[in-house]
């Protein structure tokens, strides 16, 4: 993999069986059937039941200086800008950095409290990370998901670092990590098990 000003991560959870949602998403439940009791989500739990356990990875994953996500993750809205929609994190998001939000439908930038601001990408995602490191500098860009995103800059080989948070169920269905993704060769750099998940960074080799 070529040398780049800046890494380009990745950071998921996923399932034991490598999905990071369940089936039939919806605005009430944006990670499908995960397993949870429809109160929360089973495949996060471990952010909000023991977030001083994992400090360390919740604190690595909002350090990025620009991050990247589909427009899937962004919210339930479908289409044209038909509805106000500013995610799912409310006045002031986590990321406090640009967030590019990949999308096929134009608007205009979305200033947020704390420092986030949307950018929303028409034109793919080479140019979504190309704007993502112009605005995070010598800074590492994140790519944040879904599965379907991460995949597609995995498939492009534009990724240099793989944080997963691997929960230990199985959900046999839903959006998967790896889906049409050539063969990757990693090497695993870190690992950590906690009570709800066990951390685990690979660098993606080719």
């Amino acid at each position: 993999m070529t040398a780049r000003t800046g890494r380009v991560s990745c950071d998921l959870t996923i399932s034991a069986d490598g999905y990071a949602a369940g089936p039939h998403q919806s605005e009430e439940r944006p990670f499908g059937d995960d397993g949870g009791d429809g109160t929360g989500s089973r495949l996060h739990a471990w952010m909000f039941d023991t977030p001083e356990e994992n400090r360390a990875e919740i604190d690595r994953l909002n350090s990025a200086a620009a991050f990247v996500m589909g427009r899937n993750m962004f919210g339930p809205v479908r289409g044209a800008w038909d509805r106000s929609w500013n995610g799912w994190w409310g006045q002031n998001p986590p990321f406090h950095a640009p967030v590019f939000v990949l999308t096929h439908h134009a608007r205009a930038p979305q200033p947020m409290d704390g420092g986030t601001t949307f950018h929303f990408v028409t034109d793919g995602i080479a140019a979504a990370l190309a704007r993502a490191r112009e605005a995070a500098g010598d800074g590492e860009v994140c790519v944040l998901g879904g599965a379907t995103t991460i995949n597609q800059y995995l498939a492009a080989g534009l990724v240099d670092e793989l944080r997963l948070h691997l929960v230990p169920y199985t959900l046999g269905a839903g959006t998967r990590l790896f889906d049409g993704v050539p063969p990757l060769d990693l090497e695993q750099v870190h690992s950590r098990a906690a009570a709800q998940v066990t951390h685990v960074t690979y660098r993606v080799l080719s």
